[in-house]
């Protein structure tokens, strides 16, 4: 994230894109990074292109295979299917879901207000380092995450595309 992609946003919006690129430089094997409201918009992303403006024509409307955008919609639907199933098990809410694959792997943790973190990561990342960074973002996270400051990344976001 450049700091282009901050200019003209608030102090909290710009302290959780720091945290986002810190998540994304500290941890190793992370792919792409996305943190998506209740509703499931894309509130904030790992791409520097869906940050920095809008996207090239070199790389396509629909962006790169894998990309935040794609994550976001996935995040969605994998915290719809295990809401409903936690439901149905009485089991509580669901404060993370971790989904290893043969080439790369899913988490997605919940932000204290509704939203969501997912992460995706390369086949060779430690799902233990990764969980606890996003923990890590989730607590430093989930108490700015405001609707005044949801309404404000959105708004960066769709001004960006």
């Amino acid at each position: 994230m450049t700091a282009s992609s901050t200019f003209g946003l608030s102090s909290e919006a710009r302290n959780l894109h720091w945290l986002l690129s810190n998540l994304v430089e500290e941890v190793p094997g992370l792919l792409s990074v996305a943190v998506v409201s209740s509703d499931g918009l894309l509130l904030l992303s790992s791409d520097p292109e869906r940050n920095a403006g809008p996207a090239s024509p070199a790389a396509g409307q629909d962006g790169p295979k894998g990309s935040s955008a794609d994550l976001a919609t996935i995040v969605s639907g994998i915290a719809s299917l295990t809401q409903g199933a936690a439901k149905l098990m009485d089991g509580g809410g669901v404060k993370q879901t971790m989904i290893a694959m043969e080439e790369g792997s899913v988490f997605v943790m919940a932000i204290s207000d509704g939203s969501l973190l997912g992460v995706h990561g390369s086949p060779d990342c430690d799902m233990s380092v990764v969980a606890y960074h996003m923990a890590l973002f989730v607590g430093r996270a989930g108490h700015v995450l405001t609707p005044e400051l949801r309404s404000e990344l959105r708004k960066s976001m769709e001004s960006a595309l």
